[in-house]
């Protein structure tokens, strides 16, 4: 059995159960209220409602993300009778159809000379503007690789070899970005700075702890307060070798830039909406939601064995909350590779959140969980996530999997496929990054 239905799940394993809850219900539950946060990040949904007024002048729009296509969609859903010009770019497979904004695709998570053109492209549509004119920046998470343009003394290869170093290294996206910015024209209130005298409003979905602009998507149209000592400081801190040319461009200040006064930025979308829009569908299942917050951060299977703590509680003793409950949380965590290791397997942040709570939770009853990525991409992976249940350790070892060694070989994807746990969703043109779902009985 493969779970690669959209919703609901459909012949489900039969585990041990609490009284009451079937297998089949638990995990058709966790999905409901899954596709509900991820619904309610859908720009159609929600973009509409936060557009400027209709400009008197021109109106470009730009933007980069996994998101950026069904942004420009809803966007041109929203103003069928606006002249709307540029391009936006998203990660490939993220598109949908546009007919007056071009859409581009490009690499994620590394750039590729694709990420560059798409820059240009984008610089290109806002020079040359005039203040009456308004520019529409639609950002979202991926967009930091999908739009690169290097500085001058650096190559596009330099930034690809540092990127992989980060995703490696288990760095925060925050600290990612740092870099990303003081490497990048674009990055850091570049785009913005390049439409000026034009008006520049942004409309962002965040997929970062803390939805700080300058993080999501580096903050193109953001001014930046930090420097380049600080990318330097944080290349040193994980480690990573800095190619001559780098060090030889960090080494000078990154230019200034600002945008033009009356420029806005507006969040459309974040981790903690979607997850309020998850606790009110798990209220609809006559469920306690509790949130634990939107910006978890940390290692992934630090994360899944903390959570199995959480929900064991909550099982034994009703503590944070009594069941029937789910237990809510969002944010980014990391999975870092030991470089002198092994090569890892196949897996995600989620799947393995997920492998290092089922090994510690060692078959418990009456608890489940779900944990995916809100784009429907799993770090690299084609599933968005997977689920796990109190026999998920027992269908995996009679399948002759030992959990433990495929958490420590990072393979929790190949784990999850043999067991059919993982959640298949596709693209969904959305972002607001990890939506994790534990429901105790």
């Amino acid at each position: 059995m493969n779970d690669t239905t959209t919703h609901p799940f459909s012949a489900m394993t039969q585990s041990v159960q609490a009284p009451g809850w079937t297998d089949e219900r638990a995990r058709a539950v966790l999905r409901r209220i899954l596709d509900a946060a991820i619904h309610s990040a859908m720009p159609d949904v929600v973009l509409a409602r936060y557009l400027p007024p209709r400009p008197e002048g021109k109106c470009v729009v730009v933007g980069a993300g996994k998101a950026a296509a069904s942004m420009a969609a809803a966007l041109e859903q929203a103003w069928p009778d606006v002249d709307l010009t540029g391009c936006v770019v998203t990660r490939d497979g993220h598109t949908t159809s546009t007919r007056r904004i071009r859409v581009l695709e490009a690499a994620h998570p590394v750039p590729d000379s694709r990420s560059e053109a798409a820059a240009r492209a984008m610089l290109d549509a806002v020079s040359g503007l005039g203040p009456d004119d308004l520019v529409i920046a639609l950002i979202s998470g991926g967009g930091s690789a999908l739009m690169e343009l290097p500085r001058a003394g650096v190559t596009l290869d330099d930034i690809r070899a540092i990127n992989r170093a980060l995703l490696h290294s288990g760095a925060s996206i925050n600290d990612m970005n740092v870099v990303r910015r003081h490497l990048s024209v674009i990055k850091g209130g570049g785009l913005a700075a390049a439409a000026a005298p034009a008006r520049v409003v942004t409309l962002a979905i965040s997929d970062v702890p803390g939805d700080d602009p300058l993080t999501i998507a580096s903050g193109p149209t953001v001014a930046d307060p930090t420097t380049p000592d600080d990318a330097l400081s944080i290349l040193a801190h994980y480690g990573i070798p800095i190619p001559e040319a780098v060090r030889t461009v960090l080494a000078q200040a990154t230019p200034a830039r600002a945008p033009a006064p009356g420029c806005s930025y507006t969040l459309i979308s974040t981790p903690l909406m979607a997850l309020e829009a998850a606790a009110e569908t798990a209220r609809e299942c006559g469920l306690a939601p509790l949130i634990l917050g939107d910006a978890l951060e940390g290692e992934s299977r630090d994360a899944g064995t903390f959570m199995a703590g959480i929900a064991l509680c909550a099982r034994l003793h009703g503590l944070p909350v009594a069941g029937p409950a789910v237990i809510l949380s969002g944010g980014e965590t990391t999975v870092t590779i030991n470089p002198a290791g092994p090569a890892p397997g196949r897996g995600g942040r989620n799947t393995e959140f997920l492998l290092a709570m089922a090994t510690a939770l060692q078959g418990q009853a009456g608890i489940w969980a779900i944990a995916a990525d809100s784009d429907g991409i799993d770090g690299t992976e084609d599933a968005a996530g997977a689920t796990i249940a109190p026999d998920t350790l027992p269908r995996a070892r009679k399948l002759g999997c030992d959990p433990r060694a495929y958490l420590r070989a990072h393979d929790s994807y190949s784990l999850f496929q043999q067991t059919g746990d993982l959640v298949m969703t596709g693209p969904t043109l959305t972002n607001v990054n990890d939506i994790r779902i534990v429901l105790v009985t």
